[in-house]
């Protein structure tokens, strides 16, 4: 018996609304838009039928079986929003070009600044987090011009590269063996002076790794510099803090102290790509921004979003579906939003936990700081346990668990007289989905079975 395709809720969800914002324009005179008449109708659905067709290839980033990257399906009212904005598709670098959709950003990042305790604040939406990186560190480069930016190796390789891009002096700082900021290695550079901003990662890409904010916000004081958070992965898990191991936890409520944050809102925010989000806790950096558009911010006295924002045109549908988002699901730590992420928190425990007693794995030594669950094959050598963490991750991709690989020292997953220089590839999952928990058992069973097949 043939099984009748599923409808798309959004296709409910978009009806009445689309009809209401119809109605807005309803005293308008009645005109023919060529490129919708009904006659291409048919040419339309055609294109689409191939568009779906070609959408299918994919992985299922959707389903719970799908924890390898950071891949989060954005929310039903995300995508319905995203969908009814496009209907106008307002640009909110003007007033003029995203009038309601830059009141909806205003107000949507200033939940996101609240979440993370600034009182006051200067940010806006972006493409997204590497972006986002890009304005802070070039708000950092204005106020220090010349002077080095500070990350740890298991930052993002983006802020080499950025920095890169505005000029400014970079170097790396060591991790230590639970992947975060060596303390010592950064007073160091500290002391070799003419640093101008230390990046502090709050979970970091690899492991979801959390630098210790609190010392280095402390050193701060002593050696002048700024702290740019990036947060761009790991950023709403403040809501969850309290859910954290003791150091996380008072990392993520000293984050009001920085000088910016980034967090994406398309990570863990529920959101489409691309949207990231860059905040400044003291507003008067927006002086670096000042410019003049005569042709574009004349038609209000009111802020432009463009008059603060390295980009320009930038789709004002992003800042209606994080404001939808966020309506229905406010950023507090008792909601439902924060619940679905102690779920992917409390999923990662628990595969830490089975692999701990798996006598075939390794695990990370320091365990899982967010949701984040890095382990690696046990072999007699590093070659041959890299060799079957590829191989184990073909066979689950076979039976549709999608899991993701990555390379890192040895000596953070048994230390049997492995150096920092020597590297594994090891398995690793992300279980950002509140679904993952529930499917953790699944996801285990499809592992284990991997496992048998390559030892077969």
């Amino acid at each position: 018996m043939a099984i009748a395709p599923k409808r798309d809720a959004l296709l409910d969800l978009l009806e009445a609304p689309l009809t209401r914002m119809t109605e807005a324009f309803s005293g308008l005179p009645a005109f023919r838009a060529p490129l919708n008449d009904s006659k291409d109708r048919g040419a339309m659905i055609a294109v689409l039928e191939e568009v779906g067709i070609r959408m299918g290839d994919n992985y299922p980033y959707f389903h719970p079986l799908y924890a390898g990257q950071m891949m989060k399906p954005p929310h039903p009212v995300a995508r319905a929003a995203y969908a009814l904005a496009m209907a106008i598709n307002p640009n909110n670098h003007a007033r003029d070009g995203g009038r309601a959709s830059s009141e909806m950003e205003i107000e949507a990042v200033g939940e996101i600044a609240r979440m993370f305790g600034f009182r006051e604040h200067l940010g806006h939406l972006t493409s997204g987090g590497t972006f986002a990186n890009l304005e802070a560190l070039w708000v950092a480069g204005q106020l220090s011009p010349g002077k080095r930016i500070l990350a740890q190796e298991q930052a993002h390789y983006t802020h080499k590269r950025i920095t890169s891009v505005l000029k400014l002096p970079f170097d790396s700082v060591a991790s230590d063996m639970s992947g975060c900021m060596d303390l010592n290695a950064l007073e160091d550079e500290l002391r070799r002076g003419n640093v101008g901003t230390v990046v502090a990662t709050m979970g970091s890409t690899a492991l979801g790794s959390v630098d210790p904010l609190p010392e280095i916000l402390a050193w701060r004081e002593r050696y002048g510099f700024r702290v740019h958070i990036d947060a761009a992965y790991g950023g709403y898990f403040r809501l969850i803090a309290d859910d954290l191991a003791p150091a996380a936890r008072a990392a993520y409520l000293a984050m009001d102290q920085a000088d910016s944050i980034v967090v994406d809102p398309h990570k863990h925010g529920l959101q489409p790509y691309g949207c990231g989000c860059v905040l400044f806790r003291d507003p008067s950096v927006g002086r670096f921004y000042k410019h003049d558009s005569p042709y574009t911010y004349f038609t209000s006295n009111e802020l432009h979003l463009g008059e603060i924002s390295l980009e320009c045109s930038r789709a004002g549908a992003s800042a209606v579906a994080l404001w939808a988002t966020q309506r229905l699901l406010p950023l507090s730590t008792d909601g439902e939003f924060a619940q679905g992420l102690a779920a992917g928190r409390r999923a990662a425990i628990e595969l830490d936990r089975r692999l701990r007693q798996e006598s075939r794995f390794a695990p990370f030594l320091s365990g899982p700081q967010l949701d984040i669950v890095v382990w690696k094959v046990k072999a007699d050598s590093l070659e041959e346990s890299s060799a079957q963490a590829q191989r184990i991750f073909d066979h689950c991709a076979t039976n549709d668990l999608h899991l993701a690989l990555v390379q890192l020292p040895a000596v953070w997953f048994e230390q049997p007289g492995y150096g920092f220089g020597q590297t594994v590839t090891c398995l690793r999952s992300v279980l950002m989905k509140p679904e993952h928990e529930l499917w953790l058992a699944e996801i285990w069973k499809r592992l284990i079975s991997a496992f048998d097949l390559e030892k077969a």
